[in-house]
């Protein structure tokens, strides 16, 4: 499923549709800035321009970008945590097979705890500090998991046949078959897990965790600072944006080198 997305997700990007999305990320900020100017969403909606104007003072710029890195470096480090779990256990169920069922359950049913109620208790289990690294994790992994499982089984089977053939055991089958076959499709999974671990990593920042995007979001809302909330939000998209960015540009080469 993960991987359908991601794949539908690049060839949206592909040569031909790049001016087409260009085009609607413009008429998007269009939208947003009109929107803005009128008021017809009150003044909780600034002029775009106007936030993006907020941003470049020094203030803004302090307060933002400490909120900011603190977000990155738990959402990093959350991607990295989920990627590892969501592989092992994707690999567990391949060397496995009796295993795979029940890991498929036990994936489905965390991913449909909502993220917002395992917070208070990751605080009281691990802490404020640690909170938002393991919701990304959580975020991530889900999506990671599901990429790599369909990517085991992408190998056809007169593949598997040949191996078999030659003696190969599950493991050496695993780690000169089925992995090289379905790195493409675990690098889509990890296109989706990137953006899902910024926005696991604000929601976990919400309980109360030292600072963070997150933090400044309910800190601007609880004070009804329009243009801080705004440059939050936003510098959150950015950075969900450049890690699947960076992601998708991975996914190509490994798209050219492995099939």
């Amino acid at each position: 499923m993960s991987s359908g997305i991601g794949a539908g997700l690049t060839n949206g990007l592909s040569a031909r549709g790049v001016p087409l999305a260009a085009a609607g990320v413009v008429l998007l900020l269009v939208v947003v800035e009109l929107i803005g100017r009128l008021g017809l969403a009150g003044p909780s909606w600034p002029p775009l321009s106007v936030v993006l104007e907020y941003l470049t003072t020094p203030s803004a710029q302090r307060v933002v970008g400490r909120a900011l890195t603190a977000t990155a470096s738990a959402a990093a480090l959350g991607f990295v945590l989920g990627t590892l779990v969501g592989v092992a256990l994707a690999v567990l169920g391949s060397l496995l097979p009796a295993f795979g069922p029940g890991l498929d359950r036990l994936a489905a049913v965390v991913n449909a705890i909502p993220l917002i109620a395992l917070g208070p208790l990751l605080i009281n289990t691990v802490g404020r500090a640690a909170t938002p690294t393991l919701v990304a994790a959580l975020a991530a992994g889900f999506a990671v998991f599901v990429a790599a499982t369909s990517a085991l089984a992408a190998a056809s089977e007169s593949q598997r046949d040949v191996f078999t053939v030659l003696g190969a055991g599950r493991l050496a089958t695993l780690l000169r078959l089925r992995l090289p076959a379905g790195l493409p499709l675990i690098v889509d999974g990890l296109t989706l897990a990137a953006p899902a671990a910024v926005l696991g990593a604000v929601i976990g920042e919400w309980f109360g965790a030292p600072r963070g995007i997150g933090v400044l979001l309910v800190s601007a809302m609880q004070n009804f600072q329009a243009n801080l909330l705004w440059s939050a939000a936003l510098s959150a998209s950015a950075l969900a944006l450049a890690g699947y960015l960076v992601l998708l540009g991975v996914r190509r080469v490994v798209e050219r080198r492995f099939t």
